[in-house]
This record gives C-alpha cells, structure tokens and sequence, in this order.
C-alpha cells in the first residue's frame, strides 16, 4: 500500500501544494509553529537546510509513497529526541490529499515509523503530539498502541482562542507485543 523513504528537496514542492488554500490553523495544526503562514517553497528549503540537515539534528523526514506508483502522498518527521533514554518523537505527520485520508493510509504509514524507531534507531519509547480536537489522527494513533500520557489545556494559541493537546507515547515492549499478535 505504502512506503517510506527520506524525503529530498525535489519533493518539497508536495508540501506547498498540500498546503495551498489552506487557513493558518490547518498549517499550525499539523506542523506546529515551524512554518509561517502562508507556506512558501523557501521555508520548507530553509527548514531542512538549517534544521534536518544539521549534522547532529538527528531529524529523519520521510515522505509517504504509494508502493507501486511512488506518488508520495505524506510527509512525517521521526526525530530523535534523547539519546539517554532511547526515545523518539513523530512530527509534522500529514497525509496531503483529503481524499487519501479515512483509507488506512495514516495508520500504515505510523507502523512504518514505529518499526524504524523501534527496530532501525533503537528507541525504547517513541512520543507525539497531538490536538484532542483532531479525533481521527487520535484514534489512528490509538489504533497502533499509542496512548495519552498527558492532558495539557492551552498548549498552542491559534486564530481561533488556543487548543488543547493531548501527549501520546508507545514503548518498545508495546509495539513488540501488538506485532507479535
């Protein structure tokens, strides 16, 4: 159904696209406070210029392909987080078509995520973000054992007053057991 590989500067232009004629709340709501609104080509260069290239960012950004048509269809970002304690974070996670989502896609792809950190970059545990108003992305991230840790009220402004976030985690022995069934 779906691949995963790092995401080169060729492909950048995706992400503009996927974000024309979008608010500034849909841009905050998947990307935090890295990108301004409205997203330019520029900013996407300059972030992975001065932020995933950097040589001790430990930032993967991957972008999401169909498997056998290699249209990418995502993007999401694992990023190391603390070496000590083997743990990871899932960023800037978008699924770009409306019409690629609801279809499973989202889930594959955080599987994939999951089986990199755990098994290619070592983490024990493997956190993320995201906004407990944004019900569909908090049942898929249940749907692979991720679950809620913390409540935090007010965590980001936006134009509409501020939202609140829930803080998810998976640990390795989680993941391990839920693939071994």
């Amino acid at each position: 159904m779906i691949k995963l590989n790092i995401m080169g500067e060729e492909d950048f232009i995706n992400i503009v696209k996927w974000n024309e004629n979008k608010s500034y709340d849909y841009l905050l709501q998947w990307a935090g406070p890295t990108y301004n609104y409205p997203l330019t080509l520029e900013q996407v260069e300059n972030y992975f210029l001065n932020e995933v290239k950097k040589p001790d960012a430990n930032i993967f950004l991957y972008k999401i392909q169909h498997e056998h048509t290699n249209k990418i269809i995502g993007t999401v970002e694992l990023r190391e987080i603390d070496k000590g304690n083997k743990t990871g974070r899932v960023c800037r996670f978008l699924i770009g078509e409306e019409n690629n989502r609801g279809k499973g896609i989202g889930r594959k792809a955080l599987k994939e995520v999951l089986k990199i950190g755990f098994e290619d970059m070592g983490f024990e545990k493997i956190t993320l973000g995201v906004f407990d108003f944004n019900e569909p992305a908090v049942r898929c991230y249940k749907s692979v054992g991720f679950t809620e840790e913390k409540f935090m009220e007010k965590a980001r402004e936006s134009s509409t007053g501020y939202w609140n976030m829930y803080e998810m985690a998976i640990t390795k022995e989680k993941w391990q057991m839920i693939n071994n069934n």
